[in-house]
């Protein structure tokens, strides 16, 4: 048993029918320099684990104990499932289930309980089904925060690729895109990488909206009319950001190597690059918040909860960085 020292890291299990529990009991399974506290429901933990065929000790959380990281334990949280749990059958009435796992998360951060929070995947569908407006985990930690802008920053390796807009229909992408939130979120981003990622002079390199950039106005106006005159801006203000840069090209290695993040301006510019790089080993962060909080790169993969074929790269990186983080706050 180490001493309650270490910093306690909050890990929410997720949608239960999807592979969160899995890739919680996977973290388990190795010695960890911080204390991490799993939100989930307990039971459901033992039975992925049987099911799974892994040994895994589960420690009742309580907040003036220490807490053993040892292999093959893990500190748990009980939040009870609303329904009982079968892997890979989604089930509405557990969503207040999956929302009480990030709110406790959110609020222990807040209170200074944890001093970070992993996030495993959580299916969008069935929570709007349960009548909660949910776009995702970003905006709904951001609102819980009381944050006015929230930044999903992508990371693989030296890859980083910053959103401009998250979840959002490609038609309403444009008019989203405003010259203020453009400037605050290239001030969130230059902020956060000098903090938490120890870069003393950001390079940004940010894309244009349209086909080539706008092709000089003739494939569209949203360069000239917006991304431009924010990253003038951004530049008055001491920020190195340039562009916009075609995002077909921006990508390329040799340009890559001359920016520390890429801003792009919607989902699917910006994510199919970095998931092709690193699937499965990136890190989703979430920026501009007064919380650590890092998540998987990827869904809750419902075909394949409880089956023992998920594979926890990218949540065993979501920790090591939100521990990176948490430290360098």
């Amino acid at each position: 048993m180490k001493s309650a020292s270490p910093p306690r890291i909050a890990l929410s299990s997720g949608e239960p029918a999807g592979i969160g529990p899995d890739l919680c009991l996977a973290l388990a399974q190795a010695e960890r320099d911080c204390a991490l506290i799993c939100l989930a429901d307990a039971e459901l933990l033992a039975q992925r684990a049987r099911a799974l065929g892994v040994s895994c000790r589960l420690q009742p959380y309580q907040p003036d104990e220490a807490i053993c990281v040892a292999p093959q334990t893990l500190c748990v949280a009980h939040q009870p499932l609303a329904a009982p749990c079968t892997p890979g059958q989604l089930d509405v009435r557990n969503a207040p289930y999956v929302l009480g796992l990030i709110e406790r998360a959110v609020d222990g951060c807040l209170s200074g309980e944890f001093a970070a929070m992993v996030t495993a995947p959580v299916q969008k569908s069935i929570i709007i089904e349960s009548g909660v407006a949910f776009s995702g985990h970003t905006e709904f930690i951001a609102a819980r925060c009381g944050a006015p802008l929230a930044v999903m920053l992508l990371v693989s390796g030296s890859l980083r690729v910053a959103l401009a807009t998250t979840h959002l229909p490609l038609r309403e992408v444009s008019a989203a895109l405003q010259p203020d939130r453009l400037v605050r979120l290239l001030q969130i981003l230059h902020h956060d990488l000098q903090r938490y990622f120890s870069i003393a002079a950001p390079r940004l390199g940010v894309c244009g909206l349209n086909p080539h950039a706008g092709e000089g106005g003739h494939l569209g106006d949203e360069e000239q009319r917006v991304i431009a005159p924010a990253i003038a801006r951004a530049q008055a203000q001491g920020i190195n950001a340039l562009g916009p840069f075609a995002a077909d090209t921006v990508f390329l290695p040799r340009h890559l190597e001359r920016f520390d993040a890429i801003v792009a301006m919607y989902h699917d510019q910006g994510l199919p690059v970095l998931k092709h790089a690193g699937f499965g080993e990136a890190v989703n962060v979430t920026l501009g918040l007064p919380i650590v909080r890092t998540s998987v790169d990827h869904g809750t993969a419902l075909d394949l909860a409880g089956s023992g074929r998920a594979e926890a790269g990218s949540i065993k990186a979501a920790l090591e960085l939100a521990l990176q983080m948490a430290k360098a706050r």
